[in-house]
């Protein structure tokens, strides 16, 4: 059985362009049928009375029906600014009824597509310079071998993997960021011995840090738990979290890594000794491209929005804490994950 909402119902006013002209033929419609009725009723019609009538509900219609249309106006011309690639214009939104109801919807588009846009720029604008960095100083070490300049010995070489390996920390967090992007699950779960992982991690990290010429020792207080997930993707994780904390960990600091068993999570702490994160930044920093206000010398601002995205498949949280007692130095990053196997 063919329900109303499938049938094909005259529409006869689509070829009029104009939704007031569409009013006043739906109210001179219902004045007609009016008048119709009526004069079959009582067979004559007063002909002043009935043009007064028509006039004045066309007055009326005009006078109504501007704050009606008015709203689609701006919309048209908020569209066609859109398309030039202008998300500035907003729509007046004032009336309750589905028009404004429209309008709002719409003024929330264009926010978005604003947003979008902002991103796409920003994303173009910080790739473009994270890739010339490395890029500049490998073309500087190559041309200085090519030149005779400097003979291809291994502290010269040294540097120019270390450029390579930047690109491709780089194009590795790029191709993670279309996976976040396109929401790819590529989670491979297994049992995970929390100790000697995190004893893994911290040892490549320490590695890293000597030969960086950070200063900065690590300290591990870790339960010998089992942790169902991806070991590549939390070591990526952890990696990370450890990198940012020697970065910013003073010489002579300490990196500690804590992991404890609250109930059926598992809570991991990375902290370091630096100058913290204020409050307000601390959320952003998750977020794209994003390094604080912390000292230079960052990564490509890709690693938090990765490692929150990896948390995330897990079911579990990533945070930046209050360091403990309340306005102690340093920055605390809190991980916690479940310990019971959960689907991805």
């Amino acid at each position: 059985m063919l329900s109303f909402r499938h049938l094909a119902l005259p529409r006869p006013l689509d070829p009029v362009r104009s939704i007031k002209i569409k009013i006043g033929l739906i109210l001179l419609g219902a004045l007609l049928a009016a008048m119709t009725y009526f004069r079959i009723g009582i067979g004559w019609l007063p002909p002043w009375t009935t043009v007064t009538a028509f006039v004045v509900a066309l007055g009326a219609l005009q006078l109504l029906a501007r704050g009606l249309t008015s709203p689609l106006r701006e919309m048209t011309a908020a569209a066609k600014a859109m398309a030039q690639g202008d998300y500035t214009r907003r729509v007046r939104a004032t009336s309750r009824d589905e028009v404004g109801q429209l309008a709002v919807a719409f003024n929330m588009m264009a926010a978005d597509l604003a947003a979008a846009d902002r991103q796409r720029r920003e994303l173009i604008a910080n790739v473009s310079h994270e890739l010339r960095t490395p890029i500049t100083a490998l073309q500087a070490v190559l041309e200085n071998i090519v030149d005779g300049v400097a003979e291809a010995e291994p502290h010269v070489m040294k540097t120019a993997l270390a450029q390579t390996e930047r690109l491709g920390r780089l194009v590795a967090e790029l191709l993670d960021l279309s996976r976040v992007d396109a929401g790819v699950l590529t989670l491979d779960k297994a049992p995970i011995r929390v100790r000697p992982f995190l004893d893994d991690v911290i040892r490549e990290a320490a590695v890293t840090a000597e030969g960086a010429g950070h200063d900065v020792t690590f300290s591990l207080d870790a339960a010998d738990v089992v942790l169902p997930g991806d070991r590549g993707r939390l070591h990526q994780v952890f990696a990370n979290l450890l990198d940012n904390a020697t970065r910013h960990s003073p010489a002579g600091g300490t990196v500690r890594v804590t992991a404890e068993q609250q109930g059926d999570h598992l809570l991991i702490v990375v902290a370091d000794d630096g100058d913290g994160i204020p409050a307000a930044d601390r959320e952003r920093l998750f977020e794209r491209f994003t390094r604080g206000e912390r000292a230079t010398g960052g990564g490509t601002g890709l690693g938090l929005a990765i490692a929150r995205w990896v948390v995330q498949l897990h079911r579990g949280t990533i945070a930046i804490a209050e360091p403990a007692p309340a306005g102690a130095p340093g920055c605390q990053v809190h991980v916690t994950l479940p310990l019971a196997t959960t689907s991805a």
